[in-house]
């Protein structure tokens, strides 16, 4: 029943079913969008791997360096005002459901 996986005519349905769903017009767009995406992780990754180990797998410091003087902590940034949530509401029309307690 199941011999092979994917026989050559289960991808002609499948690409026949993808052309009916998304159209030929979008096709070319949705590969285009799909690149972009590929060039971008390829990108992405290759700027890690240069990047080399990251801060959790640096060695730990040497005893002479541990003498020098801590670093002055920069000056704080100020928090910008955060927005109040909205209050829900309840609803006016019709009775409301008691809730039960523990």
């Amino acid at each position: 029943m199941l011999r092979n996986g994917l026989e050559p005519w289960h991808l002609l349905v499948v690409l026949a079913v993808v052309i009916l769903l998304f159209g030929s017009k979008k096709l070319p767009d949705m590969a285009r969008g799909l690149g972009k995406s590929m060039r971008i992780l390829k990108a992405e990754t290759a700027a890690m791997r240069e990047d080399g180990p990251a801060p959790e797998e640096a060695p730990a410091p040497t005893p002479a360096a541990s003498a020098s003087p801590a670093p002055t902590p920069a000056a704080p940034i100020p928090a910008a005002p955060v927005p109040a949530a909205p209050v829900p509401m309840a609803k006016a029309d019709g009775p409301t459901r008691p809730t039960r307690s523990a």
